[in-house]
């Protein structure tokens, strides 16, 4: 019977030092970088590299698909049948205010602080440790398991796209991009980018909008908001700092001599949960709609006052939820309006399994042509589903609760993961229930007693997936 907390106990010190390496490479996708080795950028590359470097030196097959992605296997079946564990090693950019700087990874009170420490590196090192454990201990398994890494997961997924049409996909597995103890059912996705229809004709007002811009990625609540106004600045200046205070909104001002440049600081979330942070782009746009700017501007701050908290797009009549994985949620991620007029928004929004897609982008086009605007863009992802009978599901369930003691009860998500490039896949930890998740957000960290305990588990799972009858 194999103590499998105690393994990797034993492994501790080796586990932390790895997964320090792979957090201090800056791994944001950067097409300025962009070459065929490396097509999402060279840091995000050095980081596929430093992994594979890392399962070459553990003894695993390796291969590096195209820069796309790689894996690590383990395993002497020429069966194609086999287990898949699929992570990534990208992040998303670190924005904000960090207690220390988030690509020079520190433990603080027992906690590992650094971007990527539980989206998505710590898991995916705890994974790699998992099956170096069972490979080290030569237990014996009926299939291969491979672990997959890929580097495209925060901007959608075009690396798992990429594997999928040159490599066998996994029979069975799991992401270890999320909670404990074991999502089953994934919401879809729509992403929209929204542009206002240019109008003929534009009325210059008093105060005038120069330009306006919040968010970077479109799956991460926007923190910060920057706008520069024209013209009649004092009465701006003033009616800012209330509006700050009021809602309680950090904030900052640079007036020049003709123009006032606005900045409104929110608060970062991941997009599967918007209310969880504070959209500063919706808000700024709040602010504004209250002037009477140029009149080409007006349709751009309505909506963005309509969309300010409606988290369940309910103002744009698209709110909707089931019983599986409850309501639809819209976040406008990216907000831009420029000098010559263009405005756009993107909206990302997370779909309830049985939403009817179709019917809601009917809606959606409805509710912006009638507010001046069209659909420019338009991509969505399917919702993912494994049934709770399913003996891969059970014997998760069963690893789970007999190495925590903790009910291993089924939940649903608003996250995508690559679990859903899995026709029996699911998302299996590393957030344990009741702790705090900072993935997105500042300060992002992973408790190293939580690594531990995810390892452990993630060994015992890769030992019986590997030995499990379908």
């Amino acid at each position: 019977m194999v103590n499998w907390y105690q393994e990797v106990q034993n492994r501790k010190e080796e586990l932390i030092k790895d997964l320090f390496g792979l957090l201090q490479i800056e791994s944001v996708k950067d097409l300025t970088t962009k070459t065929s080795k490396y097509p999402m950028g060279e840091n995000v590359g050095k980081a596929l590299e430093y992994i594979l470097h890392l399962s070459n030196e553990a003894g695993f097959k390796t291969k590096n698909v195209d820069g796309f992605a790689g894996y690590a296997e383990h395993g002497n079946y020429t069966d194609d049948d086999h287990v898949g564990v699929l992570c990534h090693v990208d992040v998303v950019p670190a924005t904000g205010d960090w207690s220390s700087p988030p690509f020079e990874p520190t433990i603080r009170d027992g906690k590992i602080f650094a971007r990527g420490s539980i989206d998505d590196k710590g898991p995916t090192m705890a994974a790699f440790y998992g099956l170096k454990l069972v490979k080290e201990l030569g237990l014996p398994m009926k299939r291969n398991v491979r672990i997959i890494f890929g580097t495209d997961e925060e901007s959608g997924m075009s690396c798992m796209r990429h594997y999928q049409q040159v490599e066998k996909m996994p029979t069975l597995g799991f992401a270890p991009d999320a909670d404990f103890p074991i999502i089953n059912a994934e919401k879809g996705q729509m992403s929209i980018k929204i542009v206002q229809n240019k109008s003929s004709h534009s009325t210059k007002a008093n105060i005038n909008l120069v330009s306006f811009s919040a968010g970077t990625r479109i799956n991460m609540v926007p923190e910060q908001a920057t706008a520069i106004l024209s013209g009649n600045i004092s009465e701006v200046a003033e009616k800012f700092e209330e509006y700050c205070k009021e809602n309680q909104y950090h904030h900052s001002m640079e007036v020049f001599t003709d123009k006032i440049k606005l900045s409104l600081f929110g608060i970062s979330a991941h997009a599967m949960e918007p209310f969880a942070g504070r959209n500063a782009g919706t808000a700024l746009g709040e602010f504004l709609s209250s002037f009477q700017l140029q009149s080409d501007v007006q349709p751009f701050l309505s909506l963005l006052s309509e969309l300010h908290n409606d988290y369940y797009g309910e103002k744009i009549g698209i709110s909707y939820s089931d019983d599986v994985t409850g309501s639809l949620t819209v976040n406008p991620g990216i907000i831009q309006y420029k000098h010559d007029g263009e405005a756009t928004i993107f909206l990302n929004m997370r779909c309830p399994v049985t939403l009817d897609f179709k019917q809601t982008k009917e809606k959606i086009v409805k509710a912006v042509e009638d507010k001046g605007f069209s659909i420019a863009e338009y991509r969505e992802s399917s919702p993912h589903f494994v049934d709770g009978d399913d003996p891969m599901i059970q014997a998760l369930q069963k690893v789970y609760q007999e190495e925590t003691n903790l009910e291993p009860t089924l939940l649903s998500s608003g996250g995508a993961t690559y679990a859903r490039f899995i026709e029996k896949g699911v998302a299996f930890g590393a957030c344990f229930p009741g702790k705090e998740y900072r993935a997105h957000q500042q300060d992002e960290y992973i408790e190293v007693e939580d690594l531990l305990k995810a390892t452990a588990i993630y060994a015992r799972a890769i030992y019986e997936l590997a030995n499990i009858s379908l």
